[in-house]
């Protein structure tokens, strides 16, 4: 759908900054994306940028009904992994999986079937079916050498679901793994290994080292008992 040139900019504008905003300020994202909504609502890339705000801000439900607007627009399948961890956000495990068995995940491409996956993992866990979780994410895309934009978080999705199980070793391993192909650091694998190793991080600076506060007023030469500098 086109819309008039200066609609289309400031519908552009606050797409951007819904973009620009999703990770370090989510609340601020979504009260972009709802201006961007009330502006055209009927621009499937809108009521996307909207289901992803509100998928930030944890509004599953919203989320939900913007991706499936977005679908519907489209036709695209796309949004299918996303819509089923919707499912998950709002307690609904059971609907997920059942999504992830769907003809639609056929259709996604690689990077959508393993998000597939992932969500189908975590519906797992999320009924307390841990070693089926683990089994889910038993891939060739998890033995593969090769590093995707997948791989650290497929990996450490494995390395989570094996510690849950008590299998320290192993997960040891692939909290390893996922350290190797998590180049930008979408991952705490390299915190979760420390907390293995048993090291602890402290803060530099304990509260009785803390800087000692400046005097009190009274007590300097250069200052009145009004409180003003004789300087």
């Amino acid at each position: 759908m086109s819309l008039p040139k200066t609609l289309a900019e400031d519908v552009a504008r606050n797409l951007v900054m819904v973009a620009r905003l999703i990770d370090e300020d989510p609340e601020e994202a979504y009260a972009y994306a709802r201006i961007a909504l009330r502006l055209a609502s009927r621009v499937a890339a809108v009521r996307e940028a909207a289901g992803f705000a509100a998928y930030a801000t944890q509004k599953y439900a919203e989320a939900l009904a913007e991706f499936r607007a977005a679908r519907r627009m489209t036709g695209s399948v796309e949004l299918w992994p996303v819509m089923a961890d919707c499912e998950r956000g709002l307690g609904r495990p059971e609907k997920a999986m059942a999504m992830a068995g769907e003809p639609e995940v056929q259709k996604l491409d690689k990077a959508g079937q393993v998000e597939m996956r992932l969500v189908a993992a975590g519906a797992r866990r999320d009924m307390g079916q841990l070693d089926a979780a683990i089994v889910t994410l038993q891939s060739p895309e998890l033995a593969s050498n090769a590093v995707h934009p997948w791989t650290p978080r497929l990996r450490y999705a494995y390395a989570d679901a094996l510690l849950e199980a008590g299998r320290e070793d192993e997960a040891r391993e692939w909290f390893g793994k996922a350290l190797e192909a998590d180049k930008d650091g979408a991952t705490d694998a390299s915190d979760r290994l420390a907390e293995l190793d048993g090291v602890e991080f402290v803060d530099a600076l304990d509260d009785d080292d803390e800087a000692e506060p400046v005097a009190a007023d009274a007590d300097r030469d250069d200052v009145d008992e009004d409180g003003e500098s004789q300087a």
